[in-house]
């Protein structure tokens, strides 16, 4: 078979292959599964169980937070394709950090510090590397009439001062 695109012509190799002529779907790989992870490489790395495109592993992954933040995304599992990961991610981690800086606006506490890590594996299954998770870390000092921590305290301190220098004479 020729295929002509412009001025260039190009010979492709026509192979019969068996998956593609009993369910009549293109989407087979070389060897031997079904692509479950479209645009990934078909090519198997040695010592590995299967292709970025046929991994189940990576087919079935999902990320959920598990943060007390409840207006950030990812509450439930849900399923990133390995190639959006790394981007959804570092939305996700930004979302945390929208909040901290939502909370200095409020004029009762004042963001200290915050940063994101990236977290990245690779996959036991096919080899690739992707994002596995990210982690927002703040410190957010708070008024001390806006901080229910720092009210908790103050009331545990209140509750151990009175006793603490009893001198009793014989």
């Amino acid at each position: 078979m020729s295929l002509r695109i412009g001025n260039i012509a190009t010979s492709l190799p026509i192979t019969y292959n068996p998956y593609v002529a009993a369910t009549g779907k293109t989407e087979a790989a070389e060897d031997s599964g079904v692509i479950k992870n479209a645009g990934a490489s078909t090519v198997k790395s040695a010592g590995r169980k299967s292709s970025p495109a046929q991994c189940q592993t990576c087919a079935e992954r999902k990320y959920q937070d598990g943060s007390n933040e409840g207006d950030v995304s990812f509450k439930a599992p849900t399923h990133i394709s390995p190639g959006a990961a790394g981007s959804l991610v570092r939305f996700h981690e930004q979302q945390h950090v929208a909040n901290a800086y939502a909370k200095e606006a409020s004029g009762n506490a004042k963001v200290l510090q915050a940063s994101v890590r990236i977290m990245t594996a690779v996959c036991p299954e096919c080899g690739r590397t992707y994002v596995s998770g990210g982690e927002t870390s703040t410190r957010i000092q708070y008024t001390n009439e806006s901080n229910p921590y720092q009210k908790a305290r103050k009331k545990a301190d209140a509750d151990l001062l009175p006793g603490i220098n009893f001198d009793a004479a014989v």
